[in-house]
């Protein structure tokens, strides 16, 4: 017996469970698909298990995306206070970390039950360990096989997510469908991820794993004040993190080590003159974990103050006001919070993120070529943007 829906939504993620629920409420009869056991695979492991689920901050223009207007519409149609609003509502405790990020306090596994609820309400089919494949349009519907029986609808979204962390599932199904209608899909890369050297380049500290600082880090004009993070491969942390998204191969990384101090070479100064016996390398661990400052001075650390004379003091403290890497790499989906690029967004309905030359397919999340900053931006999209799906799917 064939299926027929009003809509169907391929993803049971974070725009998936939003999108779903919304078309639901407008008792539309919708069919969510998730080809894993769960659902909100990637909630479920954001922000350490507790889910930094939007941030008091979200703004157009702090995302990236080739089209700098695209995502004004969404982000105005369900704004985080919407959603803050809806967490409140479910009796969530959050609680706000650095730089407007809301966590829960519990788990990651209350936004999953809210957007569950939420779609339950709705009386939406949910269908896990499932499959779609072989979309096609055909007169005025869809037709589609899955792996539970073949069917039909009026519409579908698709809410697949991009390429990271492919450990929880995620494939370029998205794409592959965006190209099978037509739709231009941007080169994609990944995003908000770590940093790796080859051996030998400025920044492969290998024995400085675990070292952990405040700086900041700057990436083609942009620069963010966050913590930095050696790895045994090179460099991760917030501020790495977000630089890596602004970051393309060859690009510089330059890292100011000590961005709360604005005249290094005075301080230095003045050290010399109190600390003349002291090793070059102790006086620097004032300033920054006292293994950085060795391995970046090399056999220059064991010298005493008083040997090192003008120039060498200004050069030491350019090198750490002002230290170039050239990174290797980036660490690759396997570890990325986010995929940059995906469908163009010259392609679709910044209004409802309907395809504007195949009507009743629509893509949302992560599939999009939007990608904000770390911090639960990203939710806010996936949230924002299936909303916004959801009122016309």
């Amino acid at each position: 017996m064939s299926l027929n829906y009003d809509s169907v939504v391929v993803g049971g993620g974070a725009a998936g469970l939003m999108c779903a629920s919304e078309i639901g409420k407008r008792n539309k009869r919708v069919l969510l698909i998730e080809r894993n056991s769960k659902l909100g695979s990637k909630i479920l492991i954001s922000g350490g298990g507790r889910c930094n689920f939007t941030n008091l901050h979200v703004s157009p223009d702090l995302y990236i995306s080739d089209n700098a207007h695209f995502q004004i519409s969404a982000l105005s149609q369900y704004t985080n206070w919407d959603f803050i609003d809806l967490v409140e509502r479910n009796g969530i405790l959050y609680h706000e970390k650095a730089l407007g990020q809301l966590f829960c306090d519990g788990s990651a596994k209350q936004i999953v039950h809210m957007l569950l609820n939420e779609c339950v309400k709705a009386n939406v089919d949910i269908r896990t360990s499932s499959t779609i494949e072989d979309i096609r349009y055909v007169g005025n519907e869809f037709n589609w096989n899955t792996s539970f029986g073949n069917g039909s609808s009026d519409s579908i979204v698709i809410a697949t997510g991009g390429l990271s962390i492919p450990k929880i599932g995620a494939t370029g199904f998205a794409y592959d469908i965006a190209s099978q209608f037509g739709i231009l899909v941007n080169e994609t890369r990944p995003g908000l991820v770590p940093l790796v050297f080859q051996q030998g380049n400025p920044g492969y500290f290998p024995d400085l794993s675990g070292v952990s600082l405040k700086a900041r880090v700057y990436c083609n004009g942009y620069y963010w004040d966050e913590n930095i993070l050696f790895t045994h491969k090179g460099l991760s942390g917030p501020a790495i993190l977000q630089a890596s998204s602004y970051w393309t191969n060859g690009d510089e990384i330059e890292l100011d080590l000590v961005p709360n101090v604005t005249e290094l070479h005075d301080d230095l100064t003045n050290q010399k003159e109190m600390y003349a016996n002291l090793e070059i390398g102790t006086v620097l661990g004032k300033f920054v974990p006292k293994r950085l400052a060795k391995v970046i001075l090399g056999t220059s650390a064991s010298r005493r103050m008083r040997s090192v004379n003008e120039p060498e003091l200004k050069r030491i403290a350019s090198l750490i006001k002002h230290y170039i890497t050239i990174p290797t790499d980036t660490d690759g989906y396997r570890s990325a919070e986010v995929t940059i690029g995906g469908v163009n967004t010259k392609e679709l309905s910044s209004k409802t993120m309907e395809s504007k030359n195949n009507k009743g397919l629509y893509f949302i999340g992560e599939s999009v070529d939007v990608t904000g900053p770390l911090g639960g931006y990203n939710f806010q999209w996936a949230w924002s943007s299936g909303f916004a799906a959801g009122q016309a799917a």
